[in-house]
């Protein structure tokens, strides 16, 4: 299998597990925030759409000119309307990803390499810590679907609500 098709066979198998629980979390409990500082329900899941936004823009090397200046677009009110478009830019950066070739895959583009830092990563490198993030972000929504009492689907494994045996 080429580092390619590893990566984007990983990248399915996670975009799945991550729409299981957006899927399992109530529609009615969106604006739960549970620091003050925090993002509530609704704007930790849309992070899901703006990081493959913020790929599109990394796989062009836009960043190289500076950050790009601007606020994202808020989360849409209608949860199903969300999870829409996260499907729906999961599969345009997967395209993205899937017409590429192994040279373009090595190429370097810019990116924040340490706080506050701009260097240089390879598109490899960046899709993979791109899709650890959404890993990281997955887990702290996570969270929030058992404060809801709304049951926790497997992720890596069993959980308390999906049992393997």
């Amino acid at each position: 299998m080429s580092a390619k098709q590893d990566l984007l066979e990983v990248y399915d198998q996670e975009h799945a597990t991550t729409m299981r629980v957006l899927r399992a979390y109530p529609e009615d409990k969106l604006e739960l925030r549970v620091h003050p500082r925090g993002k509530n329900a609704r704007e930790i899941a849309w992070v899901f759409v703006l990081e493959r936004y913020l790929g599109t823009k990394v796989w062009h090397d836009e960043l190289a000119k500076g950050v790009p200046s601007g606020k994202p677009p808020d989360p849409p009110a209608k949860w199903s309307e969300l999870l829409a478009q996260l499907e729906e830019a999961h599969k345009k950066f997967r395209e993205l990803i899937a017409a590429a070739s192994d040279e373009e895959l090595h190429e370097e583009v810019h990116f924040l390499t340490a706080p506050k830092t701009m260097g240089p990563i390879s598109r490899k490198k960046w899709l993979w810590y791109l899709l650890h993030d959404q890993i990281h972000h997955r887990g702290q929504f996570s969270v929030y679907l058992r404060m809801t009492g709304a049951k926790v689907p497997s992720i890596y494994g069993p959980t308390a609500d999906e049992s393997w045996i």
